[in-house]
């Protein structure tokens, strides 16, 4: 590794979910894997093995990486016990990952009071651990727990547990500013005192954000030696949060000189993976976020706005396309263009920046995102609205109706039994037909009518699968009559998801607007041609 390359770290899936309200299903994860590796992410901490379910299912069918390096991460040995036994280091090999990140303690207070061990026996753990698992993996990570805390209170002791683990074999010993109490200055100054115990190449920092300097200090950190940044998207994590890589990143490269994983080009695609985490965790994106956010490069009428047309190093402290975002004019509402050009080019349309199209098709995006709609977190749905405004989206089916009843009863049993029963009337090939079917609720049932038409003309729908399913209320003020955003992540059974969205004050018909663009997407997709004239089977409950 050249001094100038700085390995970028993500805790995202592990750390990040400890974030209060969140809660990734495997399938999240899956989705915010491939997207960190397509962005140029060294390391991915999948998650705790064993820990609970969600990280059990994702480490038994993890997605293929193609640039990424997927970690599993858990703790030292237990006191007193041989590696051999340790059901946790088990789990970790199990997880069959390239890499494995190991945390231990290094700060005195921990070891004498949260563990109560003697310090002698820590630092075996550390050694055996360490040296253990190096000759089972590729790498061995070694996270250094409250190491800011236990230098400032015994630097001696602190310094005896990160070079036990260098010495045994670890590939990178990780500072962690755990508690997110440490100031950058301190930072700055330790991290650079230990470099010379252990080689910056070998360094790394993982720090939280209780001051608000997580970011400064990792910064400071690769400024003192450090050559790994440690962090999550948006800044996700426990408390206040982790150091964020989404400011991290561009800082790095683009203020500092340094590279990393991540190229010109994978750094353009930044604020849409910020926003689609967002949508997958039905959070609102941070307006003010740095780089990324809607107002990064917003600028409101008057002298600013003057300035900027005259010149955007006004006000602009970088190019905002160089990070995929926008500049956005307040007052005449300009922008999207080479948004649109860029998005068009990764679904593989190649248009003519001056094609008249690619105007109207930017004023469409504007509007159906002014109603609601986001498609940062669904490019299926992207890709047909540009396709149909292309005229290049066959038409497969037509609706011409459909309704959904709930029934909440209870049953003879003296069971309380809920039922949804939705009917649709569609044209297929030139053919109207009707179908009915019940299911565990009403998008259930609707996406089961829908099958019963079109999988006889369409055989290949039966592979189709709806992994999971969102609601956001985008007008809270609204009450009962909000405007709702559905958003459906679909499978083709094997290894291909994608999103689509759906917005209205109906959630059911919202729900169908996203469904309709799962089903066409799948069609679409498999090259697949419209039925003229074929009979689709009628179909009954």
């Amino acid at each position: 590794m050249s001094n100038d390359r700085v390995s970028i770290y993500d805790v995202t899936l592990r750390d990040g979910a400890q974030t209060e309200g969140i809660d990734f299903t495997s399938a999240d994860k899956v989705v915010v894997a491939r997207e960190l590796d397509q962005l140029g992410i060294d390391y991915i901490e999948g998650g705790w093995p064993g820990a609970n379910p969600t990280d059990d299912a994702f480490f038994a069918d993890a997605p293929p990486l193609h640039r990424a390096c997927l970690t599993a991460f858990g703790m030292t040995r237990r006191p007193g016990a041989g590696v051999e036994e340790d059901a946790g280091l088990a789990k970790l090999i199990a997880a069959n990952t390239r890499a494995i990140t190991l945390v231990g303690k290094t700060w005195d207070f921990h070891v004498d009071v949260a563990l109560g061990i003697e310090r002698d026996e820590n630092l075996a753990m550390i050694d055996d651990s360490v040296s253990y698992l190096a000759g089972k993996v590729d790498e061995v990570l070694f996270d250094a727990e409250h190491f800011f805390d236990g230098y400032k209170s015994d630097p001696g002791f602190a310094l005896a547990c990160i070079e036990k683990a260098y010495a045994a074999g670890a590939r990178w010993i990780v500072l962690c500013d755990t508690n997110g109490g440490t100031l950058p200055k301190e930072v700055e100054q330790i991290v650079g005192e230990v470099t010379e115990r252990v080689p910056g190449s070998h360094l790394g920092i993982h720090c939280h954000d209780d001051t608000r300097n997580a970011v400064a200090n990792s910064l400071l950190a690769v400024e003192a030696g450090a050559r790994q940044v440690q962090g999550s998207l948006n800044g996700l994590g426990e408390r206040c949060g982790n150091a964020n890589l989404i400011a991290i990143i561009p800082s790095l490269i683009l203020k500092m000189g340094y590279t990393t994983g991540t190229t010109a080009n994978d750094l353009t695609r930044l604020t849409h993976v910020s926003r689609l985490l967002d949508e997958r965790l039905n959070r609102f994106p941070e307006r003010n976020a740095a780089y990324v956010g809607e107002s990064a490069f917003s600028h409101k009428g008057g002298l600013h706005v003057s300035a900027v047309e005259k010149d955007p190093r006004c006000y602009e402290h970088i190019v905002p396309d160089l990070v995929g975002n926008r500049r956005h004019i307040v007052v005449s509402d300009q922008a999207g263009r080479s948004n649109i050009l860029a998005r068009l080019r990764e679904i593989g349309l190649e248009v003519s920046p001056g094609d008249p199209q690619v105007g109207g098709l930017v004023d469409l995006v504007k509007e159906r995102e002014y109603d609601g709609y986001a498609y940062d977190g669904a490019e299926a749905s992207f890709e047909l609205l540009a396709r149909r405004a292309l005229g290049e989206v066959p038409e497969y089916f037509r609706l011409d109706s459909f309704r959904v009843f709930d029934e909440r009863r209870w049953s003879a049993q003296g069971d309380l039994v809920t039922l949804s029963e939705a009917t649709v009337k569609l044209e297929v090939g030139g053919n109207r037909t009707m179908a009915v079917a019940e299911g565990n609720g009403p998008v259930n049932a609707l996406d089961a009518a829908l099958r019963k038409v079109l999988i006889p003309a369409y055989p290949q729908l039966a592979n189709l699968r709806l992994v999971d399913y969102k609601v956001r209320i985008l007008t809270p003020n609204q009450g009962t009559g909000a405007v709702t955003r559905v958003m459906i992540e679909s499978s083709d059974g094997h290894t291909e998801h994608w999103s689509t969205v759906g917005v209205s004050t109906n959630v059911i018909d919202a729900s169908f607007n996203a469904l309709n663009d799962s089903i066409t997407y799948m069609l679409l997709r498999d090259a697949t041609q419209p039925q003229h004239g074929t009979p689709a089977a009628a179909a009954s409950a």
